[in-house]
């Protein structure tokens, strides 16, 4: 029942991008329309970084020279593409060559392909007056893709589904509440149940949304609207409220199965999705083929049995669905009542490999998602080739296969979220065409909701497809130190870490970034180095402006300091090292962990020293310089707002980023015993680490992020990296990082 919510959600993602073709049409046509398969436009302009402006001072051994810094780069205004992007290529089947029969073309014929079916609506709606490619108002997008949502009505009743729906909108980073900076518009009136024979169905919806002040007859308006039940009379409760807003279910990649392509579903006499399912027992074995038909089903079954429905029925109860699910390398989704199969989630979920026979189907959000990777798409009328196919699949491309259906899964259908989050992803990057991801960024880890495209449209740009593209990262970092206490003397901590970085054979540069509330110390305070020295000052002190992406930082690496963090340059070269080897996590030194609370039924944080962690603080840490740019333009504003007030956490935001970015653990490195955050106290100012409430907010921190999460992302382990031939009883100048021997 779950896998039914889950797909008629997808549905609506893809099903948006046919109405979009609509637009212009009477509210009539889309009443009557039922829902189909297809996307839509997305994603909005960044919001500038809240509050913070800066002035940069750039300081170089034996000259003194004022850096004027560039501003991120914008987007240029949208403007309306010379085509609209539109997937016109029908999914390759996996039997190629084979017979093709000649089809009347008739919109709906089961065996009309995509392309022929887009031909046919196009011809149908030549002449209607608006199409999306000329009456999308592409102005209203200059400003950022921006997605508004109308205040609801008085006595407006909105189901439990489309009010996840709207939360998902609204906790993301397009929403706004100003309808003037918007480039899309969502209804506040439920539009998902209509059916009129449905409790949860609205009425005077016509007339309701011609109403709107915006509505221009459907411009930049996206409808999300699917069809609960079967047919004919598609009454059945779908139970759809049951899918998560956020996070989602898990998958089941378990080692080896015990069937090699499994169904077990309603069995149709006649109409639609009948062929292929009266056909399933000329292919049904059971062993290893298990193809399970019931008759049972409706009020009068009875009346339309056959011959084989009792023997039909007995076997099919002697069967779990979700046993066989878990327990096959290969699914069977064939054409049913429905315009798409709730079995398509189901089998994606427990990495079974979907066998799809249903000529003419559009897959969810199949203009970005390669599903040749993660299905076998075949045609309904070689059912019986199948189990030949299937068996012709060897070992390694199985598990290829299977290890995708966990991916897209996880990244684009495990919650109400990521469905419609990703639905507006891809009309943003129909709107902004000219930045927008390609298919590697969609189709790879981590998915293409973690990819942003703003940052780079070149894969190689980002920490995660260095081994796909054989490329590397680049071989020297930046020094990113965060300073919050004033600089009294040269003997000052952070003076002292300044110079053991710039060191490092690997450092290109040293950016200390002055959140102090003195005023900023001149040239002759700060250390002569020989790599340049740039200081940035905000003039409003926010915690998380740490993590903001200055245009300054070129390399790939960045090492983030604790204006605190004691160092030696054996210790900063050692790590980074390390890290060319695991560019996409954060590899560092003062480890934490995190734990479950069984007695109070939440998230723990830890700074015990144990063999056991799973966040590296940001205090004396290298990471990837695009994580700056996704904790700025990722996280919502509620989280930064909630940091910059308590001036904490920012470090275990990070960890949750990154870790619920790339599913894996940081990398801790070899570290003396004695380090710790230093209860340092310059002047009158104490650190943040002196505040009794610092550990308490920070285990509040721990709860508020996984909530925002929808699941706790942190992962734990037991690695910690240590140069070769550290702690062996050999002479020390065999060893190349003596001093991290010594420490």
């Amino acid at each position: 029942m779950q896998a039914k919510k889950r797909y008629l959600l997808v549905s609506v993602g893809a099903g948006l991008l046919f109405l979009v073709y609509l637009w212009g049409l009477q509210i009539r046509d889309f009443q009557q329309q039922q829902y189909q398969y297809h996307q839509f436009p997305q994603y909005p302009q960044y919001p500038q970084y809240p509050q913070y402006h800066h002035q940069e001072y750039q300081y170089y051994h034996q000259s003194q020279d004022v850096y004027q810094p560039q501003p991120l780069p914008q987007r240029s205004p949208s403007r309306p593409p010379k085509h609209w992007p539109e997937s016109t290529e029908r999914l390759e089947p996996y039997l190629e060559g084979g017979e093709q029969e000649e089809d009347s073309p008739q919109l709906h014929h089961q065996h009309t392909s995509p392309r022929e079916r887009r031909a046919i609506r196009d011809n149908i709606y030549k002449n209607r007056r608006c199409r999306m490619e000329t009456c999308f108002d592409f102005a209203r997008c200059q400003l950022g893709f921006r997605v508004y949502i109308y205040p609801p009505q008085r006595g407006d009743e909105v189901s439990e589904t489309y009010q996840k729906i709207l939360s998902s909108i609204k906790e993301s980073r397009f929403y706004t509440t100003d309808p003037s900076r918007a480039c899309l518009f969502i209804l506040a009136v439920d539009t998902l149940d209509r059916d009129q024979l449905s409790v949860q169905y609205v009425q005077n919806v016509r007339s309701r949304i011609q109403s709107l002040p915006t509505w221009s007859d459907g411009r930049n308006h996206l409808i999300f609207n699917l069809y609960s039940g079967t047919w004919p009379d598609y009454t059945e409760d779908l139970g759809f409220e049951e899918h998560p807003l956020t996070g989602g279910g898990i998958g089941y990649l378990t080692p080896s199965r015990k069937y090699l392509l499994v169904f077990k579903g309603k069995r149709y006499l006649t109409g639609i999705g009948s062929e292929t399912r009266n056909a399933l027992y000329h292919i049904h074995n059971g062993e290893d083929i298990i193809l399970l038909t019931t008759c049972k089903h409706g009020k009068d079954w009875e009346k339309h049995k056959d011959s084989r429905c009792d023997r039909d029925n007995e076997e099919y109860s002697k069967f779990d669905y979700q046993e066989l699910l878990h327990n096959s390398s290969f699914c069977l989704v064939p054409r049913g009542r429905r315009l798409g199969s709730f079995r398509f989630l189901e089998a994606l979920q427990a990495a079974c490999i979907p066998v799809i026979l249903s000529n003419g189907w559009e897959l969810p959000f199949s203009e970005v998602i390669d599903w040749r990777k993660a299905a076998i798409i075949g045609d309904e009328r070689l059912l019986l080739q199948v189990p030949s196919i299937t068996r012709s699949v060897g070992h390694d491309r199985i598990l290829a296969l299977r290890q995708q259906t966990q991916f897209l899964w996880d990244a684009y259908f495990s919650s109400v979220a990521k469905i419609v989050l990703t639905t507006l992803e891809i009309i943003q990057d129909r709107v902004d065409s000219h930045v927008s991801r390609n298919r590697l960024l969609w189709n790879s880890l981590p998915g293409g909701l973690y990819a942003l495209p703003q940052y780079s449209t070149d894969p190689a740009q980002f920490p995660f497809y260095y081994g796909i593209l054989g490329k590397s990262p680049s071989q020297q970092f930046t020094a990113v130190i965060h300073t919050v206490t004033p600089l009294q003397s040269q003997i000052s901590p952070v003076v002292k870490l300044i110079i053991a970085v710039a060191k490092s054979k690997f450092c290109a540069q040293t950016v200390v970034l002055w959140n102090c509330d003195k005023p900023l110390p001149p040239r002759n305070k700060w250390p002569s180095t020989s790599v340049p020295l740039t200081v940035i000052e905000g003039q409003s002190k926010m915690m998380s402006s740490r993590f903001f992406p200055h245009d300054v930082i070129l390399t790939d690496a960045v090492l983030s300091l604790d204006e605190d963090s004691v160092l030696s340059t054996n210790e900063v070269d050692f790590a980074f090292i390390v890290w060319q080897s695991f560019p996409e996590r954060i590899v560092g030194y003062p480890a934490r962990s995190h734990y479950w609370d069984s007695s109070r039924s939440r998230w723990g944080y830890t700074s015990k020293w144990t063999n056991d962690y799973s966040m590296v603080l940001t205090g004396a840490a290298f990471y990837h310089r695009y994580y700056h740019y996704l904790f700025t333009h990722y996280i919502p504003a509620s989280l930064l707002t909630m940091v910059d007030r308590m001036a904490n956490c920012e470090d275990i935001l990070m960890n949750f980023l990154v870790s619920a970015v790339t599913k894996q653990p940081p990398i801790k490195v070899t570290q003396k015993k004695q380090y710790k955050e230093t209860m340092m106290s310059q002047g009158s100012k104490a650190s943040r680490w002196a505040d009794p409430d610092h550990f308490a907010q920070r285990q509040t921190c721990m709860n508020i992020f996984s909530h925002w999460l929808g699941f706790m992302p942190l992962v734990h382990s037991q690695m910690r990296l240590d140069p070769v031939l550290f702690r062996d009883q050999v002479s020390i100048l065999r060893k190349k990082y003596r001093d991290i021997e010594r420490l």
